[in-house]
């Protein structure tokens, strides 16, 4: 396997952009961050829930603790190359994450059919408890979006990351069926995430700051979900008004 890093523990704060303070905020950036290595590239996911969407219905509700586990790749994929399977947990606002990194067909019969993946690693244990706990998950939803990605010249342990065009759908969960769905924000915004396992450089804040720019509580699969059942929720009102 590649070097590349498959355990993450920090902090991940959450900010909507309009495209004026998107630039605004890209200028301030220019002495402060450099584009890595992930640093423009559209980034897919397809998420494993319950029948029920209990793991999504649960982080909806803020609580302590939530989970949730994606395949996830960097472009679309095609069978040879490498994709990630992804563990994700919050516990008390601070983001613990495990992955590792699979061909896409391998990694797609383990979490779409259950067979084994015979390399066992401490991340590999924890995603097949995970695996055996919800022990029917299943394909739930895809979701994909443009990123523009930096870390801190002084601390190269601090990202900025911009998400924009962000994709969903409920159909064709297969990471190789290419990029397109239902968009999850309004024209001109961007999602920015800021990760870090401390506290906020002063310089960052203090840009924030001037821009007016404030925290939000923001989940892609969240959202995605609460708009599927908006838009389930009115088509069933104009069946009902059709046939009234």
């Amino acid at each position: 396997m590649n070097q590349y890093q498959g355990i993450f523990k920090r902090y991940e704060t959450k900010y909507l952009l309009s495209e004026m303070k998107y630039k605004k905020l890209r200028q301030k950036l220019q002495d402060k961050a450099i584009a890595d290595h992930y640093g423009n590239i559209t980034i897919c996911n397809i998420y494993f829930d319950t029948p029920e969407h209990l793991l999504i219905r649960t982080s909806l509700e803020k609580p302590v603790y939530k989970e949730k586990l994606r395949l996830r790749s960097y472009g679309t994929p095609s069978p040879e190359d490498q994709v990630f399977i992804e563990l994700k947990k919050k516990y008390k606002g601070v983001v613990y994450k495990r992955r590792e990194k699979f061909d896409l067909l391998k990694a797609e019969d383990y979490v779409y059919n259950g067979k084994p993946l015979g390399e066992m690693t401490q991340i590999t244990r924890e995603i097949d408890w995970f695996m055996q706990f919800y022990h029917n998950l299943q394909p739930a939803m895809y979701l994909s979006y443009h990123r523009i990605a930096f870390y801190g010249v002084e601390d190269p342990q601090l990202r900025i990351t911009f998400d924009s065009d962000i994709l969903w759908r409920e159909d064709e969960l297969w990471l190789e069926c290419g990029v397109w769905g239902n968009r999850l924000l309004e024209e001109g915004q961007r999602l920015m995430e800021i990760k870090i396992p401390g506290a906020m450089p002063l310089w960052l804040s203090h840009s924030l700051d001037e821009l007016d720019i404030y925290p939000v509580s923001f989940s892609k699969y969240g959202k995605a979900y609460q708009q599927s059942l908006q838009s389930k929720s009115k088509e069933r009102r104009i069946g009902d008004l059709k046939y009234a």
